[in-house]
């Protein structure tokens, strides 16, 4: 092993005191010949028996002792020693921080053997017929046909919706929320408003009054259909850089800007006309 790969084992390695270890400890990672995950740093006393190392590792990996074959690795898999006698300490091996352990299962009726441990797809699945599943009265379909009897216009979107706003008016009794509207699904929804916005123009957000120049005019699909309007703000109080990123991990692009300069909105949210940058200096004076 090179001067530098020792330099760099010893300071991955360093003990920094933040969690209590006996000198005996060592830190062994641990695979399994039916699994395929891998542990990672379970901790053994040295002056424990295999025996005992066997009966430890049966909690993580469900081998019982006596299927379990150990063999030792050393930090490039290269066999340090086979673990053959129970009753031999593990210090004896002279095992150090890094090495592994493989346990070989030897039990053929091993639950752990094809899968039986990880793959999901060999557990059987709770199954209902649909007779049985209508005749139950907290079912979801009898839940969601009261809502809408109850509200023709329920949606699990308007739900969401009243349930945050009754909790900011608990938090805030002076909150008015605004009315619910339904999303958008028109590809058209919002083109004559957006036809009286044009890129150069400058423009002020409705709430909050944030200012900046329109970039961009149109579609886009990433975020929902309709018409949408890319603003470059005059402050650092956007939430992108002019492009969207889908879903699906796509990113386009619609205009150039600074980061956390960039935000789309409905034209609807938008006033276009004069609206100059605003000069914090003369705002610091207004306030004097």
């Amino acid at each position: 092993m090179s001067v530098a790969l020792n330099e760099l084992k010893d300071y991955v390695g360093w003990e920094s005191g933040g969690q209590a270890r006996a000198e005996s400890t060592v830190l062994l990672h641990v695979t399994h010949s039916n699994l395929q995950a891998r542990m990672f740093e379970i901790r053994l006393d040295r002056h424990m028996s295999v025996g005992t190392v066997k009966e430890k590792l049966r909690t993580h990996t469900g081998t019982g002792s006596v299927f379990a074959h150990l063999t030792l690795l050393d930090e490039n898999q290269q066999v340090v020693a086979d673990l053959c006698d129970d009753s031999l300490m593990l210090g004896y091996f002279s095992p150090l921080d890094g090495y592994t352990l493989h346990i070989t299962d030897l039990d053929p009726h091993s639950l752990s053997a094809g899968g039986g441990l990880e793959d999901v797809n060999l557990v059987k699945k709770y199954e209902i017929s649909e007779e049985d599943y209508l005749k139950r009265e907290d079912n979801f379909r009898a839940w969601k046909e009261a809502k809408k009897r109850q509200d023709p216009s329920w949606s699990f979107a308007k739900e969401i919706k009243e349930r945050q706003d009754a909790q900011r008016k608990k938090a805030d009794p002076s909150f008015v929320p605004e009315p619910w509207k339904e999303v958008e699904t028109s590809e058209e929804s919002y083109k004559e408003l957006a036809e009286r916005i044009k890129v150069g123009d400058r423009c002020e957000v409705t709430l909050g009054g944030k200012r900046g120049e329109v970039r961009y005019v149109g579609k886009i699909p990433a975020i929902a259909a309709g018409w949408w309007v890319g603003v470059q703000y005059d402050e650092p109080v956007g939430k992108n850089d002019g492009s969207i990123t889908s879903k699906l991990g796509r990113t386009s692009r619609f205009f150039e800007c600074p980061p956390n300069y960039g935000g789309f909105l409905r034209p609807d949210k938008l006033l276009v006309g004069d609206y100059p940058e605003r000069d914090i200096f003369d705002e610091e004076e207004e306030d004097e």
